[in-house]
């Protein structure tokens, strides 16, 4: 094994052995803050209209309706919530299987308060705003930053957007709010046949929405291209801290400034949007001086790890 690839092994090793509590202080309170947006956007603008939000959480909707409709649960009480995370047990326990295990702890933390604020925030009886379309409006924005805030600290509120994150993890082309609106297809189908033409499309659009804000939200979910061009004489410091730090890869290339003639390495690689921060925290450590070029939503093809976590 190489020397720079001993080195690499060594930082990652010692970025992989920090405590939990000393890595992750910063991104619980982000995810408090995401399930309290989420709670609020489904219980105080979507509910109220009787739509159904997406995902597993939404079928919680339908199976509490039916069930109130059947004389089986009283119509004052509301399980939502509390179906929404017995229902997420399954994709729980696979994630367990094939994600970090910290990504599973934060993700059945923010769960819990989900369930917790679902059923403590009261759901008015009539529609906060006066306007249905308003109503879905602020539903699905609020709703999918919760989601998307949530996301971003490297967690799941469960339903859709849990197995979307698995799915994206083991077959790359796919994005979180893709998978939820693709799920989603079947839940409102089922609501075309029970109920009505306009809870249906209503709750279509809502979901879109949130979809959208989520993704909008979730920078782990955008690809970036990195370009950095640097004078540094002795290079293999800043790979080393590059590639140890991010766990990605990078491309070396030799150059020469046209108008200054001097010799010049370029660095080509690929990362998430949400590792952006820290790259250019390294590279400003090592080069102050360095050009970088950075490249939104790229199309990669090819060996490449989509670090949702």
């Amino acid at each position: 094994m190489s020397s720079v690839k001993q080195e690499v092994r060594k930082l990652e090793r010692k970025n992989e052995e920090q405590p939990f509590w000393e890595e992750e202080r910063l991104r619980l309170p982000l995810i408090l803050l995401g399930a309290a947006i989420y709670s609020v956007g489904v219980n105080c603008f979507l509910r109220p209209l009787h739509l159904y939000s997406g995902g597993i959480m939404g079928f919680s909707q339908l199976i509490t309706t039916l069930l109130k409709n059947a004389g089986i649960l009283s119509m004052k009480l509301d399980l939502a919530g509390i179906l929404n995370y017995l229902l997420n047990l399954p994709g729980l326990i696979l994630a367990l299987k094939v994600m970090r295990k910290r990504f599973a702890v934060k993700t059945i933390l923010s769960l819990s308060l989900t369930t917790l604020l679902l059923t403590l925030i009261p759901i008015p009886q009539a529609p906060v705003l006066e306007e249905t379309i308003a109503n879905i409006l602020v539903a699905g924005i609020l709703a999918g930053t919760g989601a998307g805030l949530i996301l971003r600290a490297g967690a799941s509120g469960g339903g859709m957007d849990l197995i979307g994150m698995i799915v994206v993890q083991k077959m790359g082309h796919f994005s979180v709010g893709s998978v939820n609106v693709s799920a989603n297809v079947i839940l409102y189908s089922i609501c075309l046949i029970i109920f009505d033409v306009p809870t249906a499309i209503y709750s279509l659009i809502n979901s879109v929405i949130q979809s959208t804000a989520c993704d909008r939200v979730h920078t782990q979910n955008i690809n970036v291209e990195v370009t950095v061009i640097t004078k540094l004489k002795d290079t293999e410091p800043l790979e080393i801290a590059i590639m140890g730090s991010t766990g990605r890869g990078l491309t070396r290339l030799a150059g020469s400034g046209r108008y200054s003639n001097e010799d010049e390495s370029v660095f080509i690689m690929v990362i998430s949007k949400y590792e952006i921060s820290k790259l250019l925290g390294v590279i400003r450590e090592h080069d102050p001086a360095a050009f970088i070029l950075l490249d939104e939503n790229i199309r990669v093809e090819g060996h490449f790890i989509r670090k949702l976590t």
